[in-house]
């Protein structure tokens, strides 16, 4: 079987919308701080549609991150390019990455919902973690793009099927 010279059109569309989901869950996460705040001090919260976003939205990475690794599973993804260090590191980011994508909604449900401090605390340092996640995967593809040139951004950008 030839290995896979890129990612398909529905890979693709998953990568960047995770992207931005988590984008905006990083952008829009002050309403549900506060309203955690004030649920700790015992205060009752009133509807917020932004607290409504942020719940959907880790909601939707999950799903997301599901979707994604059956996809992988299913039809496979092309070779990494780069030394075997470079292989190595990629494949530590990615499995953090993945990690997180799964971690990160469930401490969030389980800090809203169940009204757990340990798993709000968690979610915090998740939150960093992930933050560190995404800029050495964007430090990666930036690496492999301009520096080795092996054209890895445009198997982001155009389909192979």
């Amino acid at each position: 079987m030839q290995p896979l010279a890129g990612y398909s059109r529905t890979q693709i569309v998953l990568h960047w919308s995770a992207f931005a989901l988590v984008s905006q869950q990083y952008l829009f996460k002050d309403a549900i701080s506060s309203a955690w705040e004030r649920a700790s001090e015992g205060v009752e919260v009133a509807f917020d549609p932004l607290v409504l976003g942020h719940v959907v939205g880790g909601a939707l990475v999950l799903g997301l991150a599901i979707w994604r690794l059956v996809l992988r599973a299913r039809r496979g993804v092309p070779p990494q390019s780069g030394s075997s260090s470079q292989k190595t590191l990629a494949k530590v980011v990615h499995l953090g990455l993945y990690a997180l994508m799964f971690l990160m909604p469930i401490s969030g449900s389980v800090a809203w919902f169940g009204g757990v401090e340990a798993a709000a605390s968690g979610h915090n340092v998740m939150k960093v973690i992930l933050l560190a996640f995404i800029a050495l995967h964007v430090a990666g593809a930036l690496y492999h793009q301009f520096v080795l040139r092996d054209g890895i951004l445009t198997r982001m950008r155009r389909p192979q099927d």
